[in-house]
Order: structure tokens, then C-alpha cells, then sequence
């Protein structure tokens, strides 16, 4: 694998602790900004939507741009707004900041997964995703319990900080390590956005990016209030909330590194496992969350599952839309995001009606039935037209995985 891939994997770390982190903060926003819980959530959602705007519009900005220079540029932005976040005493500035911020690391992560796909051969092509998306799951490790500790101790603010300072040591390695061509390959003429348009809305890539919209929508909803669920239902203190989501963390490293190494192989096998997992490890999360122990053993699986998934769902549409070099990236960042912003907000309409702080964990369970009926149905419906040209054909589509 190239070096240049795991400096990806280093800058996408620094940036998923900004966009995990503040599932051990929104208590100390809410209280300091003098905001609701549920709005302290939206900061969450406001960060998914910059990446779902931010994703094909960077992408598509950036198209003639050499990848070194485009990665640096929205990196440099992506600081900026973080010191300008640890400063404001205004939440309206706030969140406009994690939208900023979001545009930047939906441009960087749109440039950086078609980068580590064309550095490597197409069966080192899942493992890349894993190293990219392994960065994320580092900082669920590592960067947002550290975030989480640092809020504790010293206000959320300094949690920002944190992130801009960390940001730095990336920068300068894009700056060495990324090579400077352009975002298509040397030599060759950019394929017309209308022609990748065309490939990343055909019935191969469209089903799948929806099923990991609901996918994630269903991992964000429950995350983004796992601190509150776990402190006023479950009965732990605050010092287990790190704790806790490095267990998260360490489970979602695990399913990222196994999902990287069978995804290419046995893509159906690791999706259609990780989302029925999914469905009962949320409900079952939901029901025991009263109870510390088992709480605290469904965390690291519901981790493990959620990337798992989460990267095998990525990798397949990555294979799916060989035909859309510039967007098969950014359309997999959008549909990862635009879970990530509908998550929370659908948890926090639950919260708000009174439900109780078990509620988003069952919307997380009822957003994967959602995902199961879409990839049940697209399989159906694809079987029988199948099954209509050739009865062969049938077998031949499922085992290649097309859902």
C-alpha cells in the first residue's frame, strides 16, 4: 500500500474527530451557549449537511485542479473555521462554522477516496477505502474520547482547539507526500460530468447509496446522543463517556479492517450480514440500555458492525461507478452524510417529543428496517427481470452482489 494513502488516513483522522466529537460535548455546548440538547445536536446535522452540499459541488470545483493543491486548500479551511469555532461566544456562528468546515472535509474526503483508489491496483481497492475510512474510526478511538476528556476538563472549546493543532501535521504531509497531478489521469481526458452523472444514477449505484444514506442516518442518530443515554438512562458517570466511546471506536476500527480485506471479495455476504447484525444490535441496545454491563458490551459490536457495513457499502459503489472518476467519491461522501445529518435530527424530534433518551436508539433500529426494505426490494425487482431474460442470469447477479 503507498504511503501517500495512509496520510490520507492521518488528515480524514484529524477531520473525523471534528465531525464525531461532539457526542461527548453537547451537554457542555447546551449548557455554555445556553441551547436545548436537541440543538446542540443539529451542530452534528449542520456538519452532515456542508458534507452533502460540499461533496459534489467540491468535487466538481476541483476537477481540473491538481489533487495535492485541492487537498491543502480545504484542509487550510478546515483549521480556520475550527479556531474561529473555539472563539465564538455566539451558536449562530457555531454552526455556521461546522458548515464551512463541513464543505472542506466533504472536498477533501471527495478527492482523497479517488486518489487512494487510482495509487493502488483494483485488488488493493477495498483495502485503500479501509485505510481512508480507517481514519475516521481512529479518531472514534482515539480523537473524540480524547475530545471528550478535554471538554471535561476544560471546556468544549478546547476540543477545537485540539482539532486545528492536529490538523497541522497533515498538512504538511499532504504537502510532501500527495502526488500533484490533476484529478483525472495524466494524459487523459476528463470523462464529461453529464457521462458520470449518468453512471452514478443508473439501478447499479443508486439503490446502494441509498441503503447507506439509512445506514448511517441510523449510526448518527444513536451516537449523537449516546452521552445523554448513557448518563441519565443507563446510570454511568461522566468519566465513562470517553470511555465508552473509545469502546465505539475500537469496535469501528475492527469492522473497517475486516470489511477492507473482504469487501472486494464477498461484498453481499458483508453487507447483507452487517445490516441484519445492525437492525438487532440497535434494538437490542435500545432495550438493555438500562443496564450498564450489557450496554457497554453492544457498543464496540454495534461499532464494528456500523463501519463494517458502512466501508463495504462505500467500496461497492466505488466498484459500481468505474464510469464517474470524479464523483463516485463525493456521491459516496454525500449519501454517507446526508445519513449523518437526518440521523440526529430525526433522534432529536424524538427527544423532543418526550420519548425518553432511548428514543433515538429505536428511530437507529427503524431507520435499518428502512435499509433492509430497499436492498430486499432492489434484489427482488432485479431477480425477476433477471429471471425474465435468462433464469441463470439470476444466480449470476446475486452472486456478483448487485443489490
Amino acid at each position: 500500500m503507498p504511503f501517500a494513502v495512509y496520510v490520507l488516513g492521518l488528515a480524514v483522522f484529524a477531520q473525523g474527530t471534528s465531525e464525531f466529537m461532539l457526542s461527548g460535548l453537547v451537554s457542555g455546548i447546551a449548557a455554555d451557549l445556553d441551547v436545548s440538547l436537541s440543538a446542540a445536536g443539529l451542530l452534528t446535522s449542520a456538519f452532515a449537511i456542508g458534507m452533502v452540499v460540499g461533496a459534489p459541488l467540491m468535487a466538481l470545483a476541483g476537477r481540473a485542479w491538481p489533487r495535492r493543491r485541492a487537498l491543502l486548500l480545504f484542509l487550510a479551511v478546515f483549521v480556520a473555521v475550527h479556531v474561529v469555532g473555539a472563539l465564538t461566544p455566539s451558536y449562530e456562528v457555531l454552526l455556521a462554522t461546522r458548515f464551512v468546515g463541513a464543505l472542506a472535509n466533504a472536498g477533501f474526503w471527495a478527492v482523497a477516496l479517488t486518489t487512494a483508489i487510482a495509487m493502488v491496483p483494483d485488488r488493493l481497492k477495498g483495502r485503500a477505502t479501509a485505510v481512508v475510512v480507517g481514519g475516521v474510526t481512529i479518531a472514534c478511538v482515539v480523537g473524540v474520547p480524547a475530545g471528550a476528556v478535554l471538554g471535561e476538563r476544560w471546556g468544549w472549546r478546547s476540543a477545537f482547539w485540539a482539532v486545528a493543532i492536529v490538523s497541522l501535521p497533515a498538512f504538511l504531509a499532504v504537502l510532501r507526500s500527495i502526488p500533484g497531478g490533476r484529478g483525472t489521469d495524466a494524459g487523459a481526458a476528463p470523462v464529461p460530468v453529464r457521462d458520470e452523472l449518468r453512471a452514478l444514477t443508473g439501478p447499479g449505484p443508486r439503490p446502494v447509496l441509498l441503503t447507506m444514506a439509512l445506514v448511517q442516518g441510523a449510526t448518527f442518530c444513536a451516537f449523537s446522543y449516546l452521552e445523554p443515554l448513557l448518563t441519565r438512562e443507563t446510570g454511568l458517570g461522566a468519566g465513562w463517556v470517553p470511555v465508552s466511546l473509545a469502546l465505539f471506536g475500537a469496535g469501528s476500527f475492527a469492522g473497517v479492517t475486516v470489511a477492507g480485506r473482504f469487501a472486494d471479495a464477498r461484498p453481499v455476504a458483508v453487507i447483507a450480514t452487517g445490516m441484519t447484525a445492525l437492525t438487532l444490535g440497535w434494538a437490542a441496545l435500545a432495550l438493555t440500555a438500562g443496564r450498564p454491563v450489557l450496554a457497554l458490551a453492544l457498543i464496540p459490536l454495534l461499532g464494528m458492525l456500523a463501519f463494517g457495513t458502512g466501508t463495504a457499502l462505500i467500496t461497492r459503489v466505488l466498484g459500481l461507478a468505474a464510469g464517474a472518476p470524479t464523483l463516485a467519491g463525493a456521491f459516496s461522501t454525500t449519501a454517507f452524510n446526508l445519513g449523518a445529518a437526518v440521523g440526529p435530527w430525526a433522534g432529536g424530534l424524538a427527544l423532543d417529543a418526550g420519548f425518553g433518551y432511548r428514543a433515538p436508539v429505536w428511530v437507529s433500529a427503524l431507520l435499518m428496517v428502512l435499509a433492509l426494505l430497499v436492498a430486499a426490494t432492489t434484489a427482488k425487482g432485479r431477480r425477476s427481470r433477471a429471471g425474465e431474460r435468462r433464469p441463470s442470469e439470476a444466480v449470476d447477479l446475486s452472486a456478483d452482489g448487485r443489490l
